[in-house]
């Protein structure tokens, strides 16, 4: 849990939600859990050895229409549960990542400011971003290291 601070540019969150905020916290650590559990070789292993299972009933069903469709249901139904859970955990992930980032450029002296919440900008504003980026570095004196980089 993030502490509060008297910060104006915190994002931390009242713990004072009710059923919704106990709703998204259990949600959130069931994402979490269940993103390990899917990234793991025990998961893989088992995954596997289910398709070789469901392969090789194959000829006691008689490869029958109810066969096929135990194997197509399963994994459908998992993959769209799977979608859910691995775009949370991906957004809770890059959320972190952007106020770490944040907080390193607000922390650093010679940083600007400017580039603080980059992630809320127009594409516009980006690529304006990026080209004053892509100047500076052309400015800069080549090195050794660059030209060998560039083989």
């Amino acid at each position: 849990m993030v502490a509060e601070t008297s910060d104006p540019t915190s994002t931390s969150k009242s713990n004072s939600g009710g059923w919704p905020s106990a709703v998204q916290h259990a949600f959130s650590r069931l994402a979490g859990w269940a993103a390990d559990a899917m990234g793991s070789a025990s998961a893989f292993v088992i995954a596997t050895a289910a398709c070789v299972l469901w392969a090789v009933s194959g000829p006691i069903f008689d490869y029958s229409d109810t066969w096929q469709l135990v194997i197509n249901t399963l994994t459908t139904v998992l993959t769209f549960l799977a979608v859910f859970l691995i775009q949370h955990t991906q957004n809770k992930d890059g959320r972190a990542l952007q106020l770490k980032l944040d907080e390193l450029i607000r922390s650093t002296q010679a940083a600007r400011n400017r580039l603080i919440d980059l992630e809320h900008c127009t594409d516009e504003e980006l690529e304006e971003l990026q080209d004053e980026f892509k100047k500076r570095r052309l400015q800069l004196p080549k090195t050794e290291t660059d030209t060998e980089n560039a083989r």
